[in-house]
Formats: C-alpha cells, sequence, structure tokens
C-alpha cells in the first residue's frame, strides 16, 4: 500500500514539472505568434519597434529566451531592396512569452537643405534585438517575418513613406514683447532617431521681407517636431534670433520641405508658410490722436476767412500714442455741399516713439461755397486700417 502510494506520488510530480514548462517544439497546427509594430506607416529614417507574441517559444520560464536568430527558425526584416536576417528578438521578461526589437530605417542618398550634399547614411547590418540598419526608399515598405515552424511561415508588413512638413506659431498674435515660438511638424526630418535633429526656417516680416534664418532643434529624439523661438525689436535691426517688426504687421514663418511624397517626385520642393500677427496693448484706432486742425494762409499763419483763388494751408497736429514708431498715412479730404470731392491729398511718413507732429497740405479754392475738411490716419494705402478717429471741420469760402 506504501509503495503504491508513493508511485501515485512521483507520477503527480512529474506531470506537475512537466505541464509548468511552455512547450519545446511549437504546435505546426495552431501557428499563434501575431506580429506588431509601433506604427502603421514609417517614414524612411523611423526607428520601428517590432512586438512578436509567442508564447509557443517561450521555453524557459526561468529565463529571458530569444527568436528569431534560428536558421531554421528565422525572423528576417526587409524592404524592397535590403534585408536582415536571421535577427534576434529577446523576450521582455522570464516567461512572457513576448519578444520585441528594433531596427532604424536609413533611408537613402539625398539633399534634404538644398546644400547639394547628401544628408543621410545609408547601410543595412546588424542581428539584433536593437542593432538593426536596415536601407529604405521613399515609397517602400518593410516586411517581418517569423518561421514558426517548419514551412509556417507568419508575416507583417506595413508601408514608408515621405511626409509634407508643417509649420506653426504657437499663437495668432503676439505683442512687441512677448517671445515668438515658431514650430515645424515633419517627421522625415527625424534623420536620426537617437540624437536632436535640426531643419531651418526663414521669418520676414512687413518691416523686414529679406527676414532672418534661425535654427529649429527637434523636441526629443525620435520627434519629428521641431522648434525655435525668436524676438522682436522696434529699435534694431534684425539679427540672430530677433527680427524687426511693428505692431499691425504680419510675420511670415516658412520652412522648405524637400521630402515630399507621391505625386510631387523625389527631387521637388514646396514652400510650407504660416503666418501671425504683432498687437499691441493700445486699440488700433487709438495708436495715434489728432489732436489739432485749423486752416493757415500761405505763410502759415491761422485765419478764419477763407476766399476763392487764394493757396490755404490745411494744417494738423498727430500725435504717436505708443513708446515705438508707427508708420502712418494721413489723408486730407476736402467735399463740397454736394458730398463731392473736390480734393484729395495725402502724406506717408513715420512717427517715432511718442512724437507729436505737424503735418501741411495746401488747396486753392475755385468756388465760393460750404466745404468739409476730412482727415484720416491709416496704416498704409495698402491697409486703410485706422490709427486714428477720423477727423472733420466745416468751412465756408467767400
Amino acid at each position: 500500500m506504501v509503495t503504491s502510494q508513493l508511485l501515485f506520488l512521483v507520477t503527480c510530480t512529474s506531470l506537475f514539472t512537466s505541464v509548468s514548462f511552455a512547450e519545446n517544439t511549437p504546435d505546426y497546427y495552431k501557428p499563434y505568434a501575431p506580429i506588431y509594430t509601433d506604427k502603421q506607416v514609417y517614414t524612411w529614417t523611423d526607428k520601428v519597434h517590432i512586438t512578436i507574441v509567442s508564447p509557443a517559444w517561450n521555453e524557459n520560464i526561468h529565463a529571458i529566451d530569444s527568436i528569431g536568430d534560428d536558421r531554421d527558425h528565422q525572423v528576417k526584416i526587409s524592404t524592397a531592396s535590403n534585408s536582415l536576417g536571421p535577427y534576434r528578438l529577446t523576450e521582455t521578461s522570464p516567461n512572457s512569452g513576448t519578444f520585441v526589437g528594433e531596427v532604424t530605417l536609413t533611408g537613402f542618398s539625398h539633399d534634404v537643405d538644398g546644400d547639394g550634399v547628401s544628408d543621410t547614411t545609408p547601410r543595412t547590418s546588424g542581428n539584433g534585438p536593437t542593432s538593426g540598419l536596415l536601407e529604405a526608399k521613399r515609397d517602400d515598405g518593410i516586411t517581418i517575418s517569423f518561421e514558426f515552424a517548419d514551412g509556417v511561415v507568419l508575416t507583417k508588413s506595413v508601408k514608408i513613406s515621405w511626409n509634407v512638413g508643417e509649420i506653426a506659431f504657437s499663437n495668432p498674435r503676439y505683442l512687441p514683447e512677448e517671445q515668438i515660438k515658431i514650430q515645424v511638424n515633419d517627421p522625415d526630418m527625424n534623420l536620426n532617431p537617437e540624437n536632436l535633429d535640426q531643419v531651418q526656417i526663414t521669418v520676414s516680416t512687413e518691416s523686414d521681407s529679406a527676414g532672418i534664418s534661425v535654427i529649429a532643434v527637434e523636441t526629443q529624439d525620435d520627434s519629428g517636431v521641431f522648434e525655435s523661438t525668436i524676438s522682436l525689436t522696434q529699435t534694431g535691426e534684425s539679427s540672430g534670433n530677433r527680427i524687426r517688426a511693428f505692431p499691425g504687421e504680419l510675420i511670415t514663418a516658412k520652412y522648405e520641405d524637400r521630402t515630399l511624397p507621391l505625386p510631387y517626385g523625389i527631387s521637388d520642393d514646396l514652400d510650407i508658410i504660416a503666418t501671425s500677427s504683432i498687437g499691441s496693448d493700445i486699440p488700433d484706432i487709438q495708436r495715434v490722436s489728432i489732436e489739432d486742425l485749423y486752416v493757415a494762409d500761405s505763410t502759415g499763419k491761422q485765419i478764419s476767412e477763407l476766399t476763392k483763388n487764394n493757396q490755404i494751408q490745411i494744417v494738423s497736429h498727430i500725435r504717436n500714442n505708443q513708446d515705438y514708431s508707427q508708420p502712418f498715412t494721413s489723408i486730407v479730404q476736402i467735399v463740397d455741399e454736394q458730398n463731392s470731392i473736390v480734393s484729395l491729398s495725402w502724406i506717408v511718413g513715420k512717427l517715432s516713439d511718442l512724437q507729436n507732429f505737424e503735418l501741411s497740405q495746401s488747396w486753392i479754392p475755385t468756388e465760393s461755397g460750404k466745404y468739409r475738411i476730412e482727415t484720416f490716419v491709416w496704416k498704409s494705402l495698402n491697409d486703410p486700417s485706422p490709427l486714428a478717429p477720423s477727423y472733420a471741420e466745416s468751412f465756408s469760402v467767400k
């Protein structure tokens, strides 16, 4: 009886031990080993993260197993023209049955910044799990295959494609003292997923149409997002990351994309543009004041009686209410009793900070009657945004 019980105990122990370990030989008829990638579409220099879930290949529950480096059951990672394999993937932890690895795409020889020199180093090498380098074209694909068992090969394919870049300001409007942040989003320019890459952008304003060239730096090693910060000046010239601009002006940022997807050609380029504006804490219509308006004779002496065929001067005083300069256009029009314009003139200039300025425009009335002088101060003839409320004065000509 004791012998029988001992035999039963040994048998149970043997069974328990055998089911605690995973299969040494995968099930040919139930090939379960799904392959996953971290993206559905990659760019030409991306890092590709690969996961294969295969519990059948978890051979030792107490150790980190690997798959793919066995030539009889290998993992291959291929593009249209290049291939890696056998390529080793390693288990994430003992007994997990999940195997991971990564491969860095190295693109092809191409000039991305227009300086005539290729900016990539295409090459194919490595055997895993993180050492793989694989050349890739613009319109390509990646195929990952795993020979799960003899004659049973599981595959996963994803696309490789370039992208149209994007550029944007962090705000639609900035005050003169604010820092301006510009962001470029172009995964194709993440040329080295292990380091911070850079792109160049051009920034211009209405006061500086030539603009400045600034460097935008990648926010993280593998982000494909690039940022640059610039400042504004109203007193100095554009230099470095500082550009001359005044309130009311547009500011434009341009990024030249040389990695464009179909239907563009590989050698094509495209200017990607974003705009913002420079504002002020003073409303547009209060930036300038029209402080006085009167009529004078040819010597500049103020007069109250006007006679026809005698030249008069229409004198006005305007004041810049800002502590930085302001371009302006002052317009004077004279209308008769029928509201017909009989005279129209303008002066273009720039007010320095808090400056008072006298304007004088001449007119010779040729007919007696009642008239009205109307004055306007605009940003420019092309931009009739008022910098001050309009001003009107009526008078008679004898």
